[in-house]
């Protein structure tokens, strides 16, 4: 993989998210080791998530997101994950 390349990915990501390349990396380390069939497990993460982008998630949100997850219905699709959290109250 060019690196010229990731590093432009992650600039563009930082970019929109104000999430270091560092943070990214640790939370895909968290994502990949999560048991997303648990709903606490779910929460850390989304919470962990939350607190490193700096964003506030509602408790309906935080519920909304809980039951895609565990329930393994999260959408794949880019229009629809922009829909599911770009309403971030």
């Amino acid at each position: 993989m060019d690196h010229r390349q990731d590093g432009s990915f992650f600039d563009q990501v930082q970019k929109q998210t104000n999430v270091g390349q560092q943070d990214l990396m640790q939370l895909a380390q968290l994502v990949e080791q999560a048991d997303l069939k648990d709903e606490t497990s779910v929460r850390q993460l989304i919470r962990q998530v939350a607190q490193t982008a700096n964003v506030q998630v509602s408790r309906e949100k935080e519920e909304q997101l809980v039951k895609a997850i565990v329930n393994d219905e999260v959408p794949m699709d880019f229009a629809t994950l922009g829909q599911l959290f770009g309403n971030q109250g």
